[in-house]
C-alpha cells in the first residue's frame, strides 16, 4: 500500500525535529511543506494546519479528522537518540512521538487521502493540532474557531485502535486554608494545617453520586500541601492543590458549586475548560465500530476531545502505555492497520 509507505517516512521525519509543545514550529514547517507540495491547500494558524476536502457542501455534516504534532520532553533513561528514528528487526519503530501521537497523524492523513478517491455523505477536514500535551489555547481550541459547524470528529491517539467514546475531565482546584499566626510552645494561634487537614479529609472520602459506567466516579486527589515557615511558628496559611478528574455527569462549573458548599477553604479553580465527553452509543460510528468487532470503553486520559463541543470518538494505532515512555516505539504494522481500519469505519458513514 503506497499510503504507509509514505506514512512511514513522514513518521520519520516528524520524529527528526523536536516538536515540543509550544515549540512545534519545525514539524509543522516539516508538513506543510509536504502537504502543499502534494497540491493541498494547506491552511495555518500559529501550529495548527488543517486540509478543507474539496467540494465543500453546506448541505452535508462535517466530518473533522484530528491529531496532535506536540511531545512531552523526552524522559530520562532514553537508551536511543529521542531524535533519530531508527527501526528494529521486530518492525518497531522508536523516537519521541512515533506512538504520540505521531503514528496517528500520519495514518489519518492517509486515510484523509484514501477517502477522498470517491464522494463521501459528509465534508471532510484533516486538522493537526498544537500545545495538545499542555492543553494550550492555541492548539485545537484556536484552529476550530476558524472552522464551519462540525458534526462528528476522530480524535487520534493511542489506544490500539479502540474507540475511546468516553473520556474524563479534568479541573484543577487550588485551595488555601487561614489560621492565625502563633508561638509553638504557647496555646496561641490558629493552625492553618488543622484547619486544611478537614477539608482534605474531604476530598479524600468523598463520593459523588452520580457514577458512569464507561469512566466511574469522579475521582479527586489532593496532590501538594504546603505549609510553614519554621518550627516554632504556629502556620497561619496552609494551601494545597487538588487534581479532579471527572465524568460526563457533571460539567466543571457544576462540581465547582458542589465543593464549595462542602468545605470552609477558599477555593480556585485553575480552568473549567476541560470537561468530561461521552458519546451516544447509538451514534453511526459507534455502531459501526461494534459491528467490526471493536470495544468501546472510556479513558481516564485527557485528550483534544475536552475541547471539542461536539460528539468524538478517541482511536488510534498504538498503545497509551507507550506514551511520555523512554525509548517510545510504534509498531509498524500498527499504522498499517490503522489507515485500513479508519476507511472501513468511515468510509460512506452516514452521520
Amino acid at each position: 500500500m503506497e499510503q504507509f509507505y509514505e506514512a512511514i517516512d513522514t513518521l520519520k521525519g516528524m520524529i527528526s525535529r523536536p516538536s515540543f509543545s509550544r515549540e512545534e514550529e519545525a514539524v509543522a514547517d516539516f508538513l506543510y511543506a509536504g502537504w502543499s507540495s502534494a497540491g493541498h491547500r494547506v491552511n495555518r494558524k500559529g501550529n495548527n494546519l488543517w486540509i478543507i476536502a474539496p467540494g465543500f457542501d453546506w448541505a452535508k455534516p462535517t466530518l473533522l479528522l484530528n491529531s496532535h504534532i506536540d511531545t512531552v520532553k523526552p524522559v530520562s533513561g532514553w537508551t536511543k537518540d529521542p531524535f533519530a528514528p531508527e527501526e528494529d528487526e521486530n518492525g518497531r519503530l522508536f523516537g519521541l512521538g512515533s506512538n504520540d501521537a505521531g503514528a496517528s497523524v500520519v495514518s489519518l492523513y492517509a486515510a484523509f487521502m484514501l477517502l477522498l478517491q470517491k464522494e463521501q455523505p459528509y465534508n471532510l477536514i484533516f486538522l493537526t493540532s498544537a500545545e495538545e500535551e499542555v492543553s494550550g489555547k492555541n492548539g485545537v481550541e484556536s484552529a476550530l474557531k476558524e472552522f464551519p459547524p462540525v458534526a462528528f470528529a476522530i480524535v487520534g491517539e493511542p489506544t490500539g485502535m479502540q474507540p475511546a467514546v468516553a473520556e474524563k475531565g479534568l479541573m484543577v482546584l487550588d485551595c488555601l486554608a487561614k489560621g492565625q499566626a502563633g508561638h509553638a510552645a504557647r496555646n496561641e494561634g490558629v493552625n492553618a494545617i488543622t484547619l486544611a487537614m478537614k477539608d482534605i479529609g474531604w476530598f479524600h472520602s468523598y463520593q459523588f453520586s452520580e457514577k458512569s459506567d464507561l469512566l466511574g466516579p469522579v475521582k479527586m486527589s489532593v496532590t501538594m500541601i504546603q505549609a510553614g515557615s519554621q518550627h516554632n511558628v504556629i502556620p497561619d496559611r496552609c494551601t494545597f492543590t487538588v487534581d479532579i478528574r471527572t465524568n460526563e455527569y457533571y460539567s466543571n462549573e457544576r462540581l465547582f458549586e458542589l465543593i464549595c458548599e462542602q468545605v470552609d477553604c477558599e477555593v480556585k479553580a485553575r480552568s473549567f475548560r476541560l470537561n468530561s465527553t461521552c458519546t451516544d452509543p447509538e451514534h453511526p460510528f459507534v455502531r459501526r465500530a461494534l459491528l467490526m468487532g471493536k470495544e468501546p470503553f472510556g479513558s481516564p486520559t485527557l485528550s483534544d476531545q475536552a475541547l471539542m463541543p461536539f460528539p468524538s470518538v478517541k482511536i488510534g494505532p498504538g498503545e497509551s502505555s507507550r506514551s511520555h515512555t523512554a525509548d517510545e516505539f510504534v509498531c509498524l504494522p500498527e499504522i498499517r492497520d490503522a489507515i485500513v481500519t479508519y476507511v472501513r469505519l468511515l468510509d460512506g458513514l452516514q452521520l
